[in-house]
């Protein structure tokens, strides 16, 4: 789970973190101090989960919340406050839940295990802008990803599209969901892939991806482990 935790208070951003730690130990915790540096952020990687404090000092933590939600794929939102009274204007962002801080001990960890419920119960989806729109697929709609210079293209099992992004970036989103590296142009959705050759895959479409020299032994070993278990 990749959690992300906005405060402007050094010691409780601090103390938030260790605290998720302990009961996630294997998470990815990312910290931020300012809205305007969570955003920068989330315009270019997602997170699973975001802890959000309300009164932040330069963009009010509603205000960050409220372009949050304008994105794809936002993170799960749980709002962090010192000041209950705050409370009721957020429900205007629909956020997931609420931690305040007098009773840290007690609600972090119920609305954490809340949240890993969450993501695991989600249908997986990829949304992208393409054509001035917002587009929305399933994971396991897509075969693969190619690199097209500053674009990408997907093969989904119905149509193709074409979005700016680079692979890299999809790559770190999609890594843990079951999307492997073969060549440095292609990024394969392992469910897609029928036969696993010596220099390429060939998909369940008949479609064949190249394999990349510098790619070849992490990527094989991934899709083995998926095609044994």
């Amino acid at each position: 789970m990749k959690i992300y935790i906005c405060d402007d208070e050094f010691q409780m951003l601090k103390d938030i973190s260790e605290k998720v730690r302990e009961i996630f130990p294997y998470s990815v915790i990312v910290e931020f101090s300012d809205g305007r540096s969570l955003l920068q952020d989330l315009k270019k990687t997602e997170c699973d989960v975001l802890l959000l404090d309300i009164d932040l000092p330069d963009i009010g933590g509603l205000a960050v919340a409220e372009r949050i939600k304008e994105m794809p794929n936002a993170p799960i939102l749980v709002f962090v406050t010192s000041h209950d009274e705050l409370v009721y204007d957020s429900f205007r962002v629909h956020p997931f839940g609420f931690i305040r801080k007098g009773c840290m001990d007690e609600e972090l960890k119920k609305i954490l295990k809340d949240c890993e419920k969450e993501l695991a119960a989600r249908e997986r989806y990829f949304t992208f802008k393409g054509n001035n729109e917002n587009i929305r697929l399933k994971l396991s709609e897509i075969l693969y990803f190619e690199s097209d210079q500053n674009y990408l293209k997907i093969y989904s099992k119905g149509e193709t599209y074409r979005f700016r992004s680079t692979i890299g970036t999809v790559e770190e989103m999609l890594s843990e969901k079951g999307f492997i590296r073969f060549h440095r142009g292609f990024l394969v959705n392992q469910e897609a892939v029928k036969i696993l050759g010596g220099d390429e895959v060939e998909l369940i479409t008949g479609d064949k991806i190249p394999i990349g020299r510098s790619y070849s032994e992490q990527a094989k070993r991934q899709l083995m482990r998926y095609m044994i278990l």
